[in-house]
């Protein structure tokens, strides 16, 4: 019992030894004690990783630990800053530009732009086969199409921001702002030898994505010109009003305008699509397993029977290339103009928590007859007609397309 006795002493001994050292040393800042399993005095909740998931957080940790104790600025150590951006680097490690992770005032301005009304310049952004940033479509009446920005231009610096690297919600968290703000673009347009400096003042914008003009063919038909500019919230609605409208002024012919169309939701392209085609396949998604899945005309559309043409440029990707393509296949009508941009694939929109979002690559699209027009490849024009350089007024690509309407 006596050795019983000795042996509980003599343990509560070397702990009170082993305490008062380790309370010792955390008292010095010349010493660092390293623990295997430290974590940060940081609330860490729902912490369950995935099945089949196994990657050891410590050096994670350890480098969180690190830039909090060493940072020479502590006013930057931002915890959520610095978890979205551990998040944003997951996500971009992917090595695809159109899978972003968006904190949540990037999250605002992307629903923003799908409902058509923000503040900004008014470009539409994407990426080119070398995953420069590089612009879609300038909107129409914008401050960016004002100061002569064009689809394809290589944005280089946003303001003093090289945007090499860069990803698609940083752009555009750094292009929009306030009313009345001036940014500059230094950008690079195919043919020149060197950059050009664009400046702009941010302005609201406001854009309707559907719009009816109207004109007549050589043989004086009428022909109704549906300007559709993005897949968006409105779209449906704004879309139901024109054909209303054009059938009402008897129109005998439709020219779709997709140019400087970027996209949008998928949904809405096969509604469009449903407008003109008579049953059979708007497009097929085809998943990480190869599997397609085809999405069909959806309803009856009023205007499967009036003849079309559909204009596309370079500045045409996305939803707008997924109408066209199906028009293309299907043999409704002639494409007129220029290659379109070339993005085949499919994001998925999530909400997440604390107001952030995800935009997530989940499958590639394909035209009804298994075109994948992902990109250099795009979709060619039927008819190929180049817009007038020396006289932006004149459009030969509409007239090329009415002119058609009366063969």
């Amino acid at each position: 019992m006596k050795d019983f006795f000795r042996n509980i002493n003599a343990r509560t001994v070397l702990v009170i030894i082993l305490s008062f050292l380790l309370g010792w040393q955390l008292g010095h800042q010349d010493v660092q004690v390293k623990l295997v399993n430290y974590r940060p005095s940081i609330s860490v909740i729902n912490k369950e990783p995935p099945k089949n998931v196994n990657v050891d957080f410590k050096l994670f940790w350890d480098t969180w630990d690190l830039v909090s104790r060493s940072y020479l600025d502590k006013s930057a150590i931002d915890p959520n800053k610095l978890f979205y951006g551990a998040i944003s680097g997951m996500v971009s490690a992917l090595g695809d530009p159109y899978t972003v992770f968006l904190p949540p005032e990037q999250q605002k301005f992307s629903k923003e732009e799908l409902n058509g009304s923000f503040e900004g310049v008014g470009i539409q952004l994407g990426f080119n086969k070398d995953k420069r940033l590089v612009v879609i479509a300038p909107l129409e009446g914008t401050p960016a199409q004002k100061a002569g920005i064009k689809p394809q231009d290589l944005i280089v610096k946003i303001d003093d921001k090289d945007t090499t690297n860069m990803t698609l919600p940083e752009a555009v968290n750094l292009i929009r702002g306030p009313k009345g703000t001036k940014i500059n673009l230094t950008i690079f347009r195919e043919g020149d030898s060197d950059t050009r400096a664009v400046a702009m003042t941010r302005d609201d914008i406001i854009v309707k994505s559907v719009e009816v003009s109207y004109k007549e063919t050589p043989a004086g038909k009428k022909v109704a010109v549906i300007k559709l500019s993005r897949f968006g919230e409105r779209t449906k609605d704004e879309w139901n009003e024109a054909v209303t409208n054009l059938l009402s002024a008897n129109s005998q012919a439709v020219v779709l305008d997709l140019r400087n169309n970027p996209g949008g939701f998928l949904d809405g392209a096969v509604f469009i699509g449903s407008e003109f085609l008579d049953g059979g396949d708007v497009v097929l998604q085809e998943n990480s397993q190869g599997q397609q899945t085809a999405f069909k005309v959806t309803r009856v559309g009023k205007l499967t029977q009036i003849p079309m043409d559909v204009l596309i440029n370079k500045g045409s990707a996305s939803a707008s290339e997924i109408v066209a393509g199906a028009i293309q296949d299907r043999k409704r009508g002639k494409l007129v103009g220029e290659k379109s941009f070339g993005k085949g694939t499919i994001q998925e929109a999530q909400d997440m928590e604390g107001g952030t979002g995800i935009h997530i690559t989940v499958a590639k699209w394909l035209t009804p007859n298994a075109r994948w027009v992902n990109s250099t490849q795009g979709l060619d024009p039927d008819v190929k007609i180049d817009m007038d350089k020396e006289d932006m007024t004149k459009d030969p690509q509409l007239d090329k397309a009415i002119e058609l309407l009366d063969q």
